[in-house]
């Protein structure tokens, strides 16, 4: 059985200003199986921070259902860690109780915290600035911060909303290597949003293209590209042209 099952979703808004109804996903089918990297793919505006928010529980579908590990999400919970597009990090706490603030709320004592959390600062590469404050690590270091948190509720899911958009290019190939290797160490499953084709050939196991609004999938693609990923390589400009070949007449169409 798939970890993440998605049945026939379909969100719709009402904007009362204009006095009409939006449509930001139509009838979307996706499975996902454990330990996968999904990236989802696809022009602004067509949906996939709103797919991205039902599996994590904090937005439901208008038509459709959305189940992880079996059981229809409902709401947030501990079996899906979220890392958003800014690290939202607490500026007053240094890195550990950022990392282990919800153990903080689940009343765990502070040297039992500190322990817990010192195993994901190691492994997202931040050993040595446990007690540095946000405003003195760089972009990417916080985006790892977040993760770090994410990582330490242990879930089955991990997901992730273009967590690299703001940073420059060589910070964010970097980040792109540390998170292969974090998603390899820890065994999670991912789901990865981002508008960025490279990007979602550099990590994902699967790329979903998803058409403009009203977001529908296009098409569902396996990646069989060996890791280290060559951007200038045949087989990974193969994918590229493909993909491109996918989202081109969306973009004639929009622009015509």
């Amino acid at each position: 059985m798939a970890l993440i099952t998605i049945d026939g979703v379909s969100r719709t808004f009402e904007d009362s200003k204009r006095k009409q109804t939006v449509i930001a996903l139509d009838n979307v089918s996706l499975k996902v199986e454990r330990n996968e990297f999904l990236c989802l793919l696809g022009p602004s505006g067509c949906g996939k921070s709103t797919l991205l928010n039902m599996i994590a529980g904090f937005d439901k579908p208008s038509a459709g259902t959305v189940s992880v590990g079996g059981s229809v999400v409902t709401q947030p919970g501990a079996d899906r860690g979220v890392v958003f597009q800014q690290a939202n990090l607490m500026p007053w706490l240094p890195v550990w109780e950022n990392v282990a603030f919800h153990l903080k709320m689940r009343g765990i004592a502070k040297a039992e915290r500190r322990e817990r959390a010192q195993r994901y600062i190691a492994m997202v590469g931040l050993k040595g600035f446990e007690n540095h404050f946000p405003s003195e690590l760089s972009g990417g270091m916080n985006q790892r911060v977040g993760i770090a948190r994410a990582l330490l509720m242990n879930p089955e899911v991990i997901l992730m909303d273009e967590p690299f958009g703001a940073l420059d290019e060589q910070t964010k190939m970097d980040m792109h290597t540390e998170l292969i290797r974090i998603w390899r160490e820890s065994r999670s499953t991912i789901v990865f949003v981002t508008h960025g084709i490279d990007e979602s050939l550099a990590l994902g196991t699967h790329v979903a293209v998803m058409s403009a609004r009203p977001g529908r999938i296009r098409e569902l693609i396996p990646i069989d590209l060996e890791r280290p990923r060559d951007p200038t390589g045949a087989a990974f400009n193969d994918y590229k042209r493909h993909i491109l070949a996918l989202l081109r007449p969306e973009t004639v169409t929009e622009t015509a």
